[in-house]
């Protein structure tokens, strides 16, 4: 009898591997090969991370910071962390009400995997990140999608929340600003949201703050959290450093939430990665405590940017584009594009279609919007220098017009 020894996991035989990924993985081939792409599917700014962040990392490997940490985190960034909420969020915590994962997404599938049982449903509106339905099926639940138009702003709406809601609901996960819209819930829209939980008491929220310093026209920033208080017993809020301060290949992530949910995190992580890179923890500490600048400057570039290329896009035969209120990213609707033959010969039938058609006519890459939960859209991330996203913007223009 034969044995087949490449057996998989079930979950993880029936997941499907990152959209966003993939299409990196096309455009290194593609430049391996020659071609001169210009990528707009990375989720991570292009400035270096600030001096002074760097500068605290080299001083860490000389100051022997080298060794194993405690798996929650060192202390000191547990304060910085939980200064930073209590400051910039208004929560009040302490450092022992914090944790330290490795990366943001680390934060995430810790307490999904720490929480999630067979027959538990996780609510996750889209347009969503692509990783969150996957995470949520490898650790056993299911992701109940609910779709949020551009009608709704791409936000989801307290009647549909509560008509999701049942039995087996376990969490809600909230993005905002959003990744792959840039939509950003107000105040009143948060307050809404929280009027229909604090009815539906076994349902945990997950709040993905991650690009919360990435937020344009004068917008401020609120977190579910801190509008409703009462909620905060069972809303893991969740952070990092890698968008605000260009920090994504350095993997710190960071949440507060209630202390048996961290406890249970720190229980999984301590069996699974323990703590996340000491070196990565001192030059985090130095984001959170030292200059915070480069958020302005950052933020100042992202808002022009975002202008340019949603003015371009909305000038695009085809193309529809919506002004997203944070994040790096336009969500364009390409309806238009559909059904017609690019100079190549394809037919256009999908949103993955024009992406990929894109990529090998255009020398463009963008990320299909069915890979995010929502059809047919492009999401396409404006963390490129100004002439790039121009020579971009006007390659995919160019692309249009030559659709018969």
């Amino acid at each position: 009898m034969k044995c087949d020894i490449r057996q998989l996991n079930v979950r993880l035989a029936q997941a499907q591997p990152s959209a966003t990924y993939r299409i990196m993985d096309r455009v290194a081939a593609r430049r391996a090969d020659g071609a001169q792409i210009i990528s707009l599917c990375a989720g991570e700014p292009d400035f270096d991370t600030p001096a002074h962040v760097r500068q605290a990392g080299i001083e860490a490997i000389q100051n022997g910071h080298t060794r194993y940490t405690q798996v929650a985190g060192v202390r000191g960034l547990r304060e910085a962390v939980a200064a930073k909420f209590r400051n910039e969020n208004g929560l009040d915590v302490s450092w022992q009400d914090t944790i330290i994962c490795n990366g943001g997404k680390h934060v995430i599938y810790n307490a999904l995997a720490a929480t999630l049982n067979e027959g538990d449903e996780v609510i996750i509106p889209a347009p969503y990140w692509v990783s969150y339905p996957e995470m949520v099926e490898l650790c056993g639940g299911t992701a109940k999608i609910l779709a949020c138009t551009s009608d709704d702003q791409f936000k989801l709406s307290p009647a549909a929340l509560n008509a999701a809601i049942n039995d087996n609901t376990r969490w809600l996960i909230l993005n905002s600003p959003s990744n792959p819209t840039g939509a950003v819930y107000s105040k009143d829209e948060l307050k809404a949201l929280a009027q229909v939980l604090l009815a539906r008491p076994r349902v945990l929220v997950l709040a993905d703050d991650i690009y919360e310093h990435l937020l344009f026209d004068g917008q401020v920033f609120n977190t579910l959290a801190q509008v409703e208080p009462k909620l905060a017993p069972r809303v893991l809020t969740m952070n990092g450093v890698s968008k605000a301060y260009a920090m994504t290949g350095w993997r710190i992530g960071f949440a507060t939430g209630p202390r048996w949910l961290l406890e249970a995190m720190e229980k999984l992580q301590g069996q699974q990665t323990s703590g996340a890179s000491a070196i990565s923890q001192q030059a985090a500490i130095a984001a959170l405590t030292g200059s915070q600048n480069f958020i302005l400057q950052s933020r100042a570039a992202f808002e022009k940017r975002r202008d340019l290329v949603v003015a371009h896009l909305n000038d695009t035969p085809g193309l529809e584009c919506m002004s997203p209120s944070g994040a790096f990213y336009a969500f364009a609707s390409c309806a238009g594009l559909l059904g017609r033959t690019t100079p190549a010969g394809t037919l256009l039938e999908t949103d993955e279609n024009v992406a990929l058609a894109l990529l090998e006519e255009a020398n463009v890459a963008v990320v299909h919007g069915s890979a995010f939960g929502l059809a047919p859209y492009l999401r396409i991330a404006y963390a490129l220098d100004d002439d790039s996203l121009l020579k971009a913007c006007e390659a995919i223009r160019q692309f249009c017009l030559s659709l018969k």
